[in-house]
């Protein structure tokens, strides 16, 4: 992965000098020399003609082979915890320029602005900082600025202020990952009552399947074919519900979870079978600990991602040699103490992986239910999933969003909370986050937390930052990101 540095001194002294934001000349082309009269006027029979003056000579430019130089985005990088941002292009080239003092200007509550080229550690960025930086030093611990209504990080092509840079950005890929997905239950009951089984999915179809990358983790079968284990806790899905996920462009969905297993083995591996042949790409849990085990590798812009996942919860048996199941590690509170054994198998499996593939992702269902407070272990297990090669965990089955932090270069979520559920019995069982993650090449450099709501219908939809202010609380509270170093 990328490291985002600070600019460097030469660097800044171009910046300090002024960004490009057009290709028009701001002059215009010299005149055509005044022609004078006719060739022939003033000119009697026999009189030598004498030779025009030459032109001054005029600079060529580069050869026609050489490239011209490349250029980057000029960022206005602010604090990650800060709301979206989105400027006029005027308005942004007077932000950096430094003439404008006051967060009012951008749309924000009233205080005073300090704008700057020169930043220690963009993860340290004050509050009431701007930073005016090349896209090469940005990475996933602020909020880029929209410009125009575009996004630098998102869209570097189109994107008006620009500075040199030694290559072009490289291709942008998205990945968005949501957080636990039960469509059985009265979720399934209000699919068909509306004539759909994937009918919660359909409000944010279109965000989801705008991403080149779109994953979540499936927590309940797509059969009945067993006693339920878990009685009105056992969560089985129509099968159906698969034409939906493809419709809200789910490439991959885990499977590690402690509900996969509510309908015992013949469930389980059904389950598996009927998403795979949906060209759904299960990980996590199969028909033995091999096929649960292997990790789902998808390819996009010439970026190989690769995907596994664990259960540290439990009820879904542990997969073996001959058995269906989870991939499983043990760990408080609720299999605990800390399995070393199973925690190294797994790590083994996160190192071939980052042998194989640009970016791991790894999607771990641990923690306590109903809090926004992360168990000491899952810090201390996602340490070690990034030091063996993880880019980006991110958790589940707390039913709450807990928070986020860099690893390094690598991006810890600690939970995103419900996206489908029928948990309507308190508030932050019914709030999520939808992580939507931008990488240039095999780099990321944005990560936005985008909130939503889940309706009375059980449906998800995306809200307004000021109308999920608790939830983005909460998340912040326990979060890294957009704090200071200590």
């Amino acid at each position: 992965m990328g490291r985002w540095p600070v600019a460097t001194t030469a660097l800044v002294a171009l910046l300090a000098a002024g960004c490009t934001t057009s290709t028009t000349p701001d002059a215009a082309p010299d005149a055509a020399p005044d022609a004078g009269p006719g060739p022939e006027a003033g000119l009697s029979a026999g009189t030598a003609r004498q030779p025009a003056p030459e032109a001054p000579a005029r600079p060529l430019g580069p050869p026609p082979w050489v490239d011209p130089p490349a250029a980057q985005p000029l960022v206005l990088a602010v604090n990650a915890r800060r709301p979206p941002i989105d400027v006029t292009p005027r308005l942004a080239r007077r932000i950096a320029r430094g003439a404008v003092d006051d967060w009012t200007a951008l749309g924000q509550p009233p205080g005073p602005l300090t704008v700057t080229r020169r930043v220690a550690d963009l993860r340290g960025l004050p509050d009431d900082v701007l930073a005016v930086v090349p896209a090469a030093s940005v990475g996933p611990g602020v909020r880029a600025v929209e410009v125009g209504g575009v996004d630098p990080l998102r869209a570097p092509q189109r994107y008006p202020l620009t500075v040199p840079a030694a290559v072009p950005p490289a291709e942008v890929t998205t990945l968005t990952v949501v957080g636990d997905i039960m469509l059985g239950r009265r979720v399934g009951e209000r699919g068909a009552a509306e004539g759909d089984p994937a009918y919660p999915l359909r409000p944010m179809q279109g965000r989801l399947a705008a991403a080149d990358l779109t994953v979540g983790n499936l927590e309940s079968t797509l059969s009945r074919d067993g006693a339920p284990t878990q009685g009105g806790d056992s969560f089985a899905a129509d099968p159906a519900v698969r034409a939906g996920l493809r419709d809200a462009g789910f490439d991959a969905l885990g499977l590690a979870n402690n509900h996969v297993g509510d309908f015992g083995d013949r469930a389980l591996v059904e389950t598996a079978e009927l998403l795979r042949a949906a060209a759904l790409s299960p990980f996590g849990a199969g028909a033995t600990a091999a096929q649960a085990g292997r990790p789902v590798v998808l390819e996009r812009h010439g970026v190989r991602f690769g995907f596994l996942a664990f259960n540290a919860i439990g009820e879904t048996p542990e997969a073996g040699p001959l058995r269906p199941g989870a991939v499983s590690v043990s760990m408080p509170p609720r299999t605990g103490p800390l399995d070393r054994r199973e925690l190294d198998r797994f790590l083994r499996s996160v190192r071939r992986l980052d042998r194989r593939v640009d970016v791991v992702t790894v999607l771990s269902h641990w923690g306590t239910q109903y809090t926004q407070r992360p168990e000491p272990v899952q810090r201390a297990v996602a340490g070690e999933l990034v030091a063996a090669g993880a880019d980006l965990v991110v958790g589940g089955h707390p039913h709450w969003v807990q928070g986020a932090s860099l690893r390094g270069d690598a991006l810890v979520v600690q939970s995103l909370g419900n996206f489908v559920f029928d948990m309507d019995f308190m508030q932050e069982t019914q709030e999520g986050l939808v992580l939507e993650a931008v990488f240039w090449g095999d780099e990321l450099k944005a990560a936005e937390f985008v909130p939503y709501l889940i309706g009375a219908d059980f449906a998800p939809r995306v809200v307004a930052p000021a109308a999920a202010r608790a939830n983005l609380d909460l998340f912040w509270q326990f979060s890294g990101l957009g704090a200071r170093p200590r």
